[in-house]
């Protein structure tokens, strides 16, 4: 079997995953496509989308951006791309890849669906930016006033008699709520960035000792070298120390 036949097999059985739902078997039969032809454009778009259904956010980004740097004028990788920003709330970042897909595909009617979709999403995103502050501070107000009338009620000197005092109370508490509800907004936003970063190497590699038989590198005398504390357990270990 030539290699363009294997990898139209791979990629026919990662289809097949894909439908039954098995998300990460489709990723390893496309991940064995792409070692055979890392130009296969679409196994990249293929495995893009299998990694979105796993919620493996930055790997799908990378898959659609390399899709689109191998096929720049194929309208999927731009969808592929926009789908991934979609579904980490980018919206406005989706409207745009949607609108170069549909550049290059016009008037097909899932992207225009699709823009529709993330046009709306963005709209009621920004809405929240706007209302859920006010509506913080809405709530401090609210807390505001029940604390005067607790005091009123609760204590025979109430400590805030004089109506200025009621006043400032109140309007300190409406900005306090108005200051976290802004607070949330921005923990929001922070969240949505964090989907599409990198995760996080748990097992960086350590560096390698050069071998000092190699006739790339000087022989260093082993006595005067200074080596870190994970490299001096390692050889101790091996029984160098």
């Amino acid at each position: 079997m030539d290699i363009s036949a294997e990898v139209q097999e791979l990629k026919m059985k990662g289809n097949t995953c894909f439908k039954n739902e098995n998300y990460a078997e489709a990723v390893l039969h496309y991940s064995h496509g792409i070692k055979l032809d890392p130009e296969n454009y679409s196994l990249y778009s293929n495995r893009s989308l299998a990694f979105l259904k796993m919620q493996q956010f930055y790997l799908a980004m990378e898959d659609a951006k390399q899709t689109i740097r191998l096929k720049p004028d194929w309208a999927k990788g731009y969808f592929r791309k926009a789908e991934v920003e979609f579904s980490t709330f980018h919206f406005s970042d989706a409207l745009l890849s949607y609108g170069h897909a549909l550049q290059l595909q016009p008037k097909d009617p899932s992207i225009m669906e699709a823009m529709l979709r993330a046009s709306q999403e963005r709209q009621k995103d920004r809405k929240a930016d706007d209302q859920i502050p006010w509506l913080g501070a809405g709530v401090g107000i609210i807390m505001g006033v029940i604390i005067v009338i607790a005091d009123h009620i609760l204590t025979h000197k109430p400590t805030l008699g004089h109506p200025l005092l009621m006043a400032l109370l109140t309007i300190a508490v409406a900005m306090i709520g108005y200051g976290m509800a802004r607070g949330f907004r921005y923990y929001v936003k922070c969240q949505r960035t964090a989907l599409l970063e990198p995760p996080v190497d748990l097992l960086p590699e350590e560096p390698k000792e050069p071998d000092p038989r190699s006739c790339n590198e000087p022989v260093r005398n082993e006595r005067s070298h200074r080596y870190t504390k994970a490299q001096a357990r390692q050889r101790f270990k091996r029984g160098k120390m």
